[in-house]
């Protein structure tokens, strides 16, 4: 399995995800120092936060950006690894070897997953460790909400990018299901917005009951998937 995993890598040149994944981790770092240090959520004409009450603290808007990022970023590379895979005709190839289909969809789905959960893991840690350090030095208009010495908060965020990343299955199932890597994507997009976005005060945001159903959601299409894995035709 793990040589399979690596082929997937190598396959699909995970070098060019991590590049990727550094420029989008020093994109949000460099938003969320405008926002918390340099004046981006305050009000023009009062100098006061510009943000909902109860907004005030700095890692509900690490967790947004990095998750809306990587909701999209896991979707792309299981369209990349998997559905354009079955399109371009290279998984003729890959089911022409003397392993069982499913091993091979299994591997794939790993490699792709894996990555964006470590490279998501990896994002917030720079993201929450650059806020630290620049606070010494620099005033923040949000609260410090966050005590990287828990061992809950570490908890919380493996467990939060885990969810996070695997919900992106839902998208791989639709985009299996329609044959289509664009509805693929277009599925992580919709999924970005019902768990980050929110319609007045209400929102999915940290629900634990809705992300419980939908990584269960996830894992059931994830079995789906390699069960029809020996009976799909290719697109």
């Amino acid at each position: 399995m793990i040589k399979l995993i690596k082929l997937e890598w190598k396959k699909n040149n995970i070098n060019k995800y991590m590049i990727r994944a550094l420029i989008l981790a020093a994109a949000l770092c460099l938003f969320l120092f405008g926002l918390t240090f340099f004046g981006m959520a305050l009000d023009p004409d009062t100098g006061k936060l510009d943000a909902p009450p109860g907004y005030d603290i700095v890692s509900p808007f690490i967790e947004f950006l990095s998750n809306i990022s990587y909701i999209c970023f896991s979707g792309a590379m299981l369209a990349t690894f998997i559905v354009s895979a079955y399109k371009n005709k290279t998984m003729t190839l890959m089911f022409s070897y003397p392993i069982k289909r499913q091993k091979i969809l299994l591997a794939q789905m790993i490699a792709a997953w894996s990555f964006s959960f470590l490279a998501l893991v990896l994002t917030k840690l720079f993201l929450y460790f650059s806020i630290q350090i620049g606070s010494r030095y620099m005033n923040s208009v949000f609260q410090l909400d966050y005590n990287l010495k828990s061992a809950e908060f570490y908890l919380h965020l493996l467990m939060n990018s885990a969810v996070m990343v695997s919900i992106s299955f839902v998208a791989l199932y639709i985009g299996l299901k329609m044959r289509s890597s664009k509805a693929t994507i277009i599925a992580s997009v919709i999924l970005m917005f019902l768990t980050q976005g929110s319609i007045g005060d209400f929102s999915l945001v940290g629900n634990a009951v809705m992300y419980g159903a939908l990584l269960a959601v996830s894992l059931l299409f994830v079995v789906l998937s390699l069960c029809r894995a020996e009976t799909r035709d290719l697109m």
